[in-house]
């Protein structure tokens, strides 16, 4: 057994045990902290898969952002050291059929679908996909790379007006 192969089942180990405890836990601060786990797992994947770029975004964006946010969430609630508040388990049959349902659809996609698997040289250490990545955004697609973050700037300063305005109508309605 090969290197890679190790370390794709211990990577895809991590990610399936942590993605349970996400999933099953009842407490959700346990959870939080095993979804970081989970995400850390996946880039591990794209770092096997030769996807430099996908990895360092998968760690810059969801471990050193959304997580953290959701964490600060979750300990900034009040109340929240009760398990049966946190996070209750609401119609277990129901969540069985759903996620039987996505099973079946994955398991008849993965087993009617033609695996082709490309032979290609394995890739040098440094070698990637960031380089060839770069020189698109700043060249292609320069302008709706651009535009895309102008939007996104856009709906920033709009969330954050909106918040502050609901601010100052909590505070002059408690006053009253």
């Amino acid at each position: 057994m090969s290197a890679y192969t190790v370390a794709f089942y211990a990577l895809s180990l991590l990610t399936l045990l942590s993605a349970w405890v996400v999933a099953t836990s009842r407490n959700i601060v346990y959870s939080g902290f095993a979804m970081i786990f989970t995400f850390l797992g996946v880039a591990g994947l794209y770092i096997l898969l030769a996807a430099d770029f996908l990895a360092a975004m998968q760690v810059l964006v969801y471990v050193g952002g959304i997580t953290v946010v959701i964490l600060f969430a979750i300990m900034l609630t009040r109340g929240i050291e009760d398990p049966t508040s946190s996070n209750p388990v609401m119609n277990r049959p129901a969540s069985a059929l759903a996620a039987s349902g996505v099973l079946a659809m994955l398991l008849v996609l993965i087993f009617n679908t033609d695996w082709r698997l490309r032979q290609t040289a394995p890739l040098e250490p440094g070698e990637g996909i960031s380089g060839d990545l770069g020189e698109l955004f700043l060249g292609k697609y320069l302008l709706p790379f651009e535009v895309v973050s102008v939007l996104l700037l856009a709906a920033l300063i709009g969330a954050v007006i909106i918040a502050r305005r609901e601010t100052r109508g909590d505070d002059e309605g408690g006053a009253a």
